[in-house]
């Protein structure tokens, strides 16, 4: 058993890297994609202004490189299991916010909203995975003393 959870959290880990890479070596188109959907708060306004002049990027150029790191970052530690746990909470909250933010289902009518409401579904499904490495976790146990805990 341990080695088809070692295969499978690798194959699972290609995804978030291959994604965080796409998202870097193309930081300017996703920039663009995330200028369309991300709006930043009044509140936070004055500091992210201090944090664009202190790097001489926009917000949007920021959370791209922010999100492909993480990504990438995220990817890579779950594949060596190494943080599996605390990396695949990032990779939750990052997975959550990007569907509720990129995919609004809910503000399109019925049938031109089924690509976006499948690749939401998808995103849930990500989100299923990442709660079982989570419980799972980096322990040598069985699953079946992991399940056992339930």
């Amino acid at each position: 058993m341990p080695a088809f959870v070692t295969f499978g959290r690798i194959l699972f880990a290609v995804l978030f890297i291959y994604t965080g890479a796409t998202k870097l070596f193309a930081i300017q188109a996703t920039a663009d994609f995330i200028a369309t959907k991300v709006v930043v708060p009044e509140i936070i306004e004055p500091y992210v202004k201090q944090i664009e002049t202190a790097t001489a990027m926009t917000t949007p150029q920021l959370l791209a490189i922010a999100g492909g790191a993480l990504e990438i970052i995220a990817g890579l530690l779950i594949a060596l299991n190494f943080g599996a746990r605390f990396f695949a909470m990032l990779l939750i909250i990052d997975v959550a916010a990007g569907t509720f933010l990129f995919y609004d289902f809910w503000n399109q009518p019925a049938p031109d909203n089924a690509k976006m409401l499948v690749d939401a579904l998808k995103n849930l499904a990500i989100i299923g995975a990442l709660f079982m490495i989570m419980g799972y976790g980096h322990a040598t146990r069985s699953a079946e003393t992991a399940y056992g805990d339930v």
